[in-house]
């Protein structure tokens, strides 16, 4: 079977069920669905070693909130996706208290790749002001937040800048926002994923830098992306299987290796799904609903 690429646990977990191995009972795997304020969402609890083995991924929880029925902007929909991912990201925040460090991954002059940016423009930000006013702040969380850059600009590798930052303000975790890839078109800019295993930035666009997660940090990661990108291969691959064609793989991969494709209007998606992480965020930490955020952003 011809591998395809996906940064996605629910896919891995698809391509699974997929494969000649499925015949075999899958273990070290749990999965779960559910709604959040109308949006599904799937569970896949990766349990074990053999669970690893099996899609690919480090044993933890991955969350994904589908939001296709975002875009047909029924009632209250933006509301209702704030509060469905940001119900996803507090069930996976531990339970200490502090200062939470939110971590925009990408290039905020690539489009597909500026999902972390443009996120962390809708972050409240408050850990200066609570150590300025305490008083006036005393109902808030502490929360920085810091855009990393690519390396082909700064010079320096995200997880060097990270850990430094890490080690200087010693937060309770970390929040680290980045553009994925997925398998599927029709899940572009249609999910957000949210795990807490870390993160490889610029995995969404093929350009893997080193981990950032509890082993690199020293505090818990977690993880939230959006799928921006499809790689060429695996879409054209999957095409032709819902046809009823044969794939002929050597011819796929020859001449179009780092091929990906985005869709037409990606810039109004990658903006509006980023509002909605990063409000997502605020809701989490804060308490707060989207007109209080509405009005401290404004």
């Amino acid at each position: 079977m011809l591998s395809r690429r996906t940064d996605l646990a629910l896919e891995a977990f698809e391509l699974w069920h997929e494969s000649a191995e499925a015949t075999s009972r899958l273990t070290g795997v749990r999965s779960s669905e559910r709604k959040s304020d109308g949006y599904p969402v799937t569970k896949v609890e990766i349990l074990d070693s053999r669970g690893e083995r099996a899609l690919g991924r480090p044993a933890g929880t991955y969350v994904t909130v589908d939001l296709s029925a975002y875009w047909k902007r029924t009632a209250d929909f933006f509301p209702r996706a704030v509060r469905a991912t940001g119900r996803a990201l507090k069930a996976l925040l531990p339970e200490a208290d502090g200062c939470v460090l939110v971590i925009a991954l990408g290039n905020a002059d690539m489009t597909p790749d500026a999902v972390g940016p443009l996120a962390a423009a809708s972050v409240l930000v408050t850990r200066h002001l609570i150590e300025a006013m305490p008083r006036q702040f005393a109902g808030f969380r502490p929360v920085a937040a810091f855009r990393t850059g690519v390396l082909g600009t700064t010079g320096v590798e995200t997880a060097e800048a990270v850990r430094g930052l890490a080690e200087r303000i010693r937060p309770a975790c970390v929040i680290a926002i980045d553009a994925l890839a997925s398998r599927r078109r029709a899940r572009l800019c249609s999910a957000v994923q949210l795990s807490d295993t870390g993160i490889l930035p610029g995995s969404g666009v093929g350009n893997h830098r080193a981990a950032l997660d509890r082993n690199t940090l020293g505090v818990p990661v977690i993880a939230i992306g959006v799928p921006t990108v499809v790689d060429a291969v695996t879409l054209a691959a999957d095409l032709l299987e819902e046809h009823g064609q044969q794939l002929d793989e050597d011819a796929l991969r020859s001449g179009h290796g780092g091929l990906m494709v985005t869709p037409q209007d990606i810039d109004a998606q990658v903006r509006d799904l980023a509002k909605v992480i990063g409000y997502g965020v605020n809701w989490a930490l804060q308490d707060l609903e989207v007109e209080d955020i509405n009005a401290l952003l404004s």
